[in-house]
């Protein structure tokens, strides 16, 4: 099948690099690159939960633990802007 498809610049290099490395042409480089992604096993089946595993160990501060923090970070910034009103 022949398409028309937008490949990046840098992905385009990576490809180019690989075609020159093995010696195969873009087409085939390109064509076994989307093969290979897309027969590859997922490291999470779709469907399956997810465990995000924490990037700080410090305990949630509880003063702010049941707040919804769009609001914080807006009341923050409101916070900010009196401030700045005020000089």
């Amino acid at each position: 099948m022949r398409t028309t498809v937008t490949i990046d610049a840098d992905t385009e290099l990576l490809l180019k690099e690989e075609a020159r490395r093995t010696g195969h042409s873009f087409k085939e480089v390109l064509n076994v690159s989307i093969r290979r992604a897309l027969l590859a096993p997922r490291a999470v089946p779709p469907g399956a939960a997810h465990r995000v595993a924490p990037l700080f160990t410090a305990p949630f501060p509880a003063e702010i633990a049941d707040r919804n923090m769009n609001r914080l970070a807006d009341a923050l910034d409101d916070e900010d802007t009196l401030r700045e009103l005020a000089r």
